[in-house]
């Protein structure tokens, strides 16, 4: 059994994000609320997500704009900090993101304990934060070093806020990837967080990969997560969970709860 099938067995997972406030140090962080108010914020979208029965969630820094690709190690810090009091009331398996640095990543499941990751460990782009070559190789063998092999990799093929620099079609793309880099699933985004995945890309990609999970990464909603699934081997969600469906607003306790109904309807 794949390590995605034993995190996952036998469902098509939702995976919920849990988007952190502005980290100390970074231009939109709110020094009077401190850490203590990204604790609370957070806390309160975690409880809401687990209340709605999410088959896990994610923990990522999208709110540190301008974004970076060598993050400074005050944010991994300060989110694994966030993170390890959160662990207190976490009852679902957890992954991490660090926005956009797949080696600080690694070292933030390591100090976490977390069972997945989501990066772009593939590729050369060009993007918002300029020229953008990944390296997995470095990435995996820090993972490894740092007696994470068991670390589910989630590898998003399709960067957001960024155009690939490799003329091959997405799905000859992910179907490299896998073989080169080995990750345990394949990701498929839209052009920006919140903005949906085509469906004509997740079906080329999916049926190159037939034998790999392949999830839909951004813009799933309430009203096309069941033919996303369809396709998809499961998906991660964030913006249409929030107040008014809008990225930077807290979860929706509601919105959440519609949203798994129509998964669980479709599992039955």
């Amino acid at each position: 059994m794949t390590k995605f099938a034993q995190l996952f067995p036998g469902i098509k997972p939702v995976i919920a994000m849990v988007h952190l406030n502005p980290m100390p140090g970074t231009p939109l962080y709110d020094a009077d609320a401190g850490i203590e108010g990204i604790y609370n914020a957070a806390l309160k979208d975690l409880q809401a997500l687990q209340a709605a029965d999410v088959d896990a969630v994610m923990f990522g820094n999208e709110n540190d704009r301008p974004y970076e690709l060598n993050v400074d190690v005050a944010t991994t810090s300060a989110m694994a900090f966030v993170i390890g009091r959160l662990r207190e009331v976490l009852q679902k398996p957890f992954g991490v993101n660090v926005l956009w640095d797949p080696d600080a990543t690694v070292a933030l499941a390591a100090a976490t304990g977390a069972s997945f990751i989501r990066e772009i460990f593939t590729g050369t782009y060009a993007s918002d934060m300029g020229p953008w070559t990944p390296n997995a190789g470095r990435a995996m063998r820090y993972a490894r070093r740092l007696d994470r092999k068991d670390l589910v990799i989630l590898n998003n093929v399709s960067a957001e806020f960024a155009h690939s620099m490799d003329g091959r079609p997405l799905a000859d793309r992910a179907r490299s990837a896998v073989f080169s880099s080995i990750p345990d699933a394949v990701l498929v985004s839209g052009a920006i967080t919140g903005e949906a995945a085509k469906m004509l890309d997740l079906e080329n990609v999916k049926a190159v990969l037939p034998d790999v999970p392949v999830l839909a990464n951004t813009g799933v909603k309430h009203e096309t997560v069941a033919d996303v699934l369809k396709i998809a081997d499961g998906c991660i969600v964030g913006s249409s969970l929030k107040v008014d469906g809008h990225t930077w607003n807290a979860v929706d306790p509601e919105r959440a709860k519609a949203f798994m109904a129509v998964v669980k309807a479709g599992r039955a």
